[in-house]
């Protein structure tokens, strides 16, 4: 049986929470690149809880962008997050596999600041799918 659209919204929403807070966790523990990754992670998750919540029965791709282009179609204001949603998707492949940089290793690549800022932004993602949900 299929669950239904909000119970599948709430579902996707939860492990973008569980995600988000991984990433704190990474980030406090140092481990910068996998907290990126993981940031991106739950933005990309609370997008698609919100895609199911509407009644969408496949979403598709990991690109955090197209996902909230995709979720506007059903709230033009989740357009002003569509730029966070950019940077975050820069951090998909980069932060984990040390051919997706020009050189050196993702475990040594990311700062503290783009940890940071890549846990706000996701937040920033997060908290509005909550309030839509």
């Amino acid at each position: 049986m299929k669950p239904q659209p909000e119970e599948e919204g709430r579902r996707w929403l939860a492990q973008a929470e569980n995600d988000w807070n991984a990433a704190r966790h990474l980030r406090a523990g140092g481990f910068l690149a996998l907290s990126c990754f993981h940031a991106q992670q739950s933005a990309e998750k609370a997008v698609k809880a919100y895609l199911y919540a509407q009644g969408a029965e496949e979403v598709w791709g990991h690109a955090v962008s197209q996902l909230l282009e995709d979720a506007a179609t059903f709230d033009q204001s989740l357009e002003e997050f569509f730029k966070m949603g950019a940077v975050l998707d820069k951090l998909y492949i980069p932060t984990r596999y040390p051919n997706g940089l020009p050189g050196g290793l993702p475990s040594e690549a990311y700062t503290e600041d783009e940890a940071e800022s890549a846990l706000d932004r996701a937040r920033q993602i997060l908290d509005a799918i909550a309030q839509r949900l």
